[in-house]
């Protein structure tokens, strides 16, 4: 057993680490007020070639896999979450079902695109009444002579306003329940395909949440991704990534947490003594550093067993149940260990606790997880 990055994974943590510290954190407050990227910030992630951390050499990635996604996504969303989810969303919902459902001539048009971060990836699955219940999507994909007529609206896309590409899942055909649904490779700019809106959240501000209208968007017939009938397939495999994406969001924000409350309890003092000597503000951060190192063994594996070719389904749901509920914990014990000026956007924590929150309901609600892994049980 080894529990050590190998040296190509430590020196990626590391250069990562450095670069989200001096790049990424300093701006993170202004990018949740302002709810927007900075581009020139999505600019230098290309440029380190982190939207093509997973996709092979030959179309111009990197290759690095699962594992390397992971640590990219901790590290940048240790300094800002928003910003994590949209490498995140962009190499596990789009990159991934391309390079595991598409036709090597879809690879080639789209991965070399998306490595070097000049099309940014979005997936495109949850309507207004089909959200944890996949298979109630409305969204009609119609094959008619000049292509795949494309009507409905899709919501809670993360990347709506970046991505130049999506994987959209749409029925083809409604009287067939066992192969209702189908997954297609759509481009944003694509006629009759719209950015309705943007949502306004409550946390992960600066990542984009939109909402797609579908009217009459015409797709070519080769835009179908994998078999037709065999959308619910993808979906369900690209959430398992996902999954995993999340939960390494979700460690990020941990070790924010960690890092802000261990720093803070050091300098804060009262009772002429700083708090940090106090049992009560010790066992929050015991608490926090525990949950850390738990959610991390679980993300990382089922990281690992998706890179070896090995069944990781359930681990993938373990890890980000448990990593998605450890941020919440942390996130109220930091602000708790900041006392009132937790509370106060002076200070970090309380967007760390309002950017904690979604990982427990995107890429699958908890109580999904929960069934997802007593079934397996």
């Amino acid at each position: 057993m080894d529990f050590h990055f190998d040296e190509d994974h430590a020196m990626l943590r590391q250069s990562i680490e450095e670069f989200a510290t001096e790049v990424v954190a300093p701006g993170a407050a202004a990018r949740d007020e302002a709810e927007a990227q900075d581009p020139e910030i999505v600019k230098q992630l290309a440029e380190l070639g982190l939207f093509g951390i997973a996709i092979p050499e030959q179309y111009g990635g990197s290759g690095m896999g699962c594992v390397a996604s992971s640590i990219v996504v901790e590290e940048v969303s240790r300094a800002c979450a928003g910003t994590g989810v949209l490498l995140s969303a962009h190499n596990s919902l789009c990159v991934d079902p391309i390079m595991t459902f598409g036709t090597d001539a879809q690879k080639e048009q789209y991965l070399p695109q998306m490595a070097s971060g000049e099309m940014i990836g979005c997936l495109s699955l949850t309507e207004p009444g089909s959200g944890s219940d996949a298979g109630a999507a409305t969204c009609t994909a119609v094959l008619k002579d000049d292509g795949w007529h494309i009507n409905g609206t899709k919501i809670f896309v993360t990347n709506g306003k970046e991505a130049g590409v999506m994987v959209l899942i749409a029925v083809t055909d409604p009287d067939d329940p066992k192969r209702k649904l189908s997954a297609f490779i759509v481009e944003t700019n694509a006629p009759g395909c719209s950015l309705a809106k943007l949502e306004h959240k409550l946390g992960i501000r600066c990542s984009s949440t939109g909402e797609f209208a579908f009217e009459d968007c015409v797709v070519p017939k080769d835009a179908l991704l994998g078999e037709r009938g065999r959308g619910l397939k993808v979906a369900l495999t690209t959430l398992n990534g996902g999954r995993i994406g999340i939960g390494a969001q979700a460690l990020g924000i941990t070790r924010a947490c960690l890092e802000e409350s261990v720093a803070y309890s050091k300098t804060r003092v009262q009772f002429n003594r700083p708090i940090s000597s106090f049992q009560a503000i010790q066992h929050k951060l015991t608490d926090i550093a525990v949950g850390y190192e738990a959610a991390k063994l679980l993300v990382y594996r089922a990281a690992w067993l998706k890179d070896q070719g090995k069944e990781y389904a359930q681990e993938a749901a373990m890890g980000k149940l448990y990593a998605a509920e450890a941020s919440s914990r942390a996130a109220n014990h930091a602000v708790q260990v900041f006392g009132g000026y937790g509370y106060c956007r002076e200070y970090p924590v309380e967007r760390l606790l309002r950017d904690a929150k979604i990982t427990e309901i995107y890429e699958g609600t908890s109580e999904i997880h929960r069934l997802v892994i007593a079934r397996g049980l």
